[in-house]
């Protein structure tokens, strides 16, 4: 008695196994390109939120300079920009920072106070272009003697160096206001330094005297490119979602 013949499955459940795998897939992506949308939605908003505490702490009247018990707190960088007034009297050198201004590429001078509450901080008191010979002569740019007042802004150190550039204390060559390292470079007690620095405002620029160094040229930017971001990632899923029906109408039409 002839056998009728067989039908092998083995091609049928290979393809259901490998739709099954396609979609799961597809599935992961979505939900994996949904979460990063919804991670930018969070920063996005987060960054607007930085930026108006900062434009308030800019704009708000000054308040004493963070003294040692304050420091702590300031590797978090709660008070980045706080509005601070500073008493006391400049000592020591000054060290000349390469940087960028509104005004164009030269150097930030960087000088020690010793505030009348016993402790220093660096203070950034304005931009200087640099002279014929590359860095301005120093007699020039000497800061005011005697007991001085003046407000500015709060800023973070910047300890990793310039960019594609480092900091060479041996050779006296700043690219980046590193409080700490300038600090020891000009034999100052550490312990006695704050961890920040203060970016002198115009005010502090005197009439009828030389123009440098300038003050006041802060450049405060939080960029928020978030949003964009956010919009990438959720047309990325709407995408897949595409796909996934492109898949779920071929799979349909070859069962047919």
């Amino acid at each position: 008695m002839q056998r009728p013949p067989s039908h092998d499955t083995t091609p049928v459940r290979g393809g259901k196994l490998k739709f099954i795998l396609g979609m799961t897939l597809l599935a992961a992506v979505f939900v994996g390109l949904v979460l990063l949308g919804n991670w930018q939605v969070r920063r996005y908003h987060l960054k607007l939120k930085i930026a108006h505490d900062i434009a308030t702490r800019v704009h708000a009247p000054p308040v004493e300079a963070p003294g040692p018990a304050d420091w702590p707190r300031i590797a978090v960088g709660d008070d980045r920009y706080l509005h601070v007034t500073l008493h006391g009297r400049f000592i020591g050198s000054q060290t000349l920072v390469h940087g960028s201004s509104s005004q164009g590429y030269g150097y930030w001078v960087m000088a020690p106070l010793r505030t009348d509450r016993g402790f220093t901080v660096l203070v950034n008191r304005g931009y200087v272009p640099p002279g014929s010979s590359g860095a301005p002569a120093s007699a020039k740019i000497a800061p005011p003697t005697g007991e001085v007042t003046l407000t500015g802004l709060l800023r973070s150190t910047e300890p990793r160096g310039g960019f594609l550039r480092h900091n060479q204390p041996d050779k006296n060559l700043w690219y980046s206001r590193d409080v700490a390292a300038i600090a020891a470079a000009n034999h100052l007690p550490a312990n006695q330094v704050a961890p920040y620095f203060v970016d002198a405002d115009a005010s502090a620029a005197k009439a009828g005297a030389s123009k440098w160094p300038m003050p006041g040229l802060t450049s405060i930017h939080i960029y928020n490119h978030s949003f964009g971001y956010a919009v990438t990632w959720y047309l990325l899923a709407l995408g897949t979602l595409l796909a996934a029906a492109i898949v779920i109408r071929h799979e349909m039409q070859s069962r047919d």
